[in-house]
C-alpha cells in the first residue's frame, strides 16, 4: 500500500484534543458526530448551557499582558515596533540593559464605574510588559537609540554595534 504524506500528520481534531482535551477520551469521529453519538454540552436546570470558564487561563490578574512586537534589521539599524494604540507616552517605560529591551506600561480606560454587566470584553486593560533579548548587538548610548510613538505604534530604532571584519589567523 502506498504511503501518503498525510499519514504522518495529526488531523485538526486530533491536535485540538491533544492540547485542549485534558482527558483520556478520544475525539468523536465525523461519523459519530453525524449520528449524534457525541456528548452533549452540560446543561443547568431550565435548559441553559453551562459555559466553560477556561479554568485559570482567563485569570490575568497575576500576569501583566503581553505586548506584540515586530523586530527587524536593516544594514545599520535594528528596529522594534509595538502596537500601542491608546497608550500615552507618559504611561510607557522603555529601557535597555545588556542588549535586553524592556517595554512596559499601563493601558487605562477600560473601567467604567457605572458598568452593571459586560456583554463582550475582549480588550486588555491594565499593566503590560515585554522583555526581548535583541538578536544583534546594539549601541545603548542616548545618541544611538530613538523611540517614537506615532499613530498608536511605538518604534524603537537602535544603531547596530559595528563589528570588526573577521581576521585571518594563520595555522602553524
Amino acid at each position: 500500500m502506498a504511503r501518503t504524506n498525510s499519514d504522518d500528520l495529526l488531523m485538526e481534531d486530533d491536535l485540538a484534543a491533544a492540547f485542549l482535551g485534558g482527558d483520556d477520551e478520544t475525539p468523536a469521529t465525523k461519523e459519530e458526530e453525524a449520528a449524534g453519538e457525541t456528548e452533549e454540552t452540560p446543561q443547568e436546570e431550565g435548559g441553559e448551557s453551562v459555559e466553560d470558564d477556561g479554568g485559570d487561563w482567563g485569570d490575568t490578574d497575576d500576569f501583566p499582558g503581553q505586548l506584540a512586537v515586530d523586530v527587524y534589521e536593516t544594514a545599520d539599524k535594528l528596529v522594534v515596533k509595538a502596537r500601542t494604540a491608546g497608550i500615552s507616552k507618559s504611561d510607557l517605560d522603555v529601557s535597555i540593559s545588556d542588549n535586553i529591551l524592556t517595554i512596559s506600561g499601563v493601558l487605562s480606560g477600560g473601567e467604567d464605574e457605572q458598568t452593571t454587566r459586560w456583554h463582550i470584553q475582549e480588550c486588555y486593560w491594565g499593566e503590560f510588559s515585554r522583555t526581548i533579548a535583541l538578536p544583534v548587538p546594539v549601541r545603548e548610548d542616548e545618541n544611538s537609540v530613538r523611540a517614537e510613538l506615532k499613530d498608536g505604534v511605538l518604534t524603537i530604532t537602535f544603531d547596530k554595534e559595528k563589528s570588526e571584519e573577521p581576521k585571518k589567523i594563520q595555522v602553524q
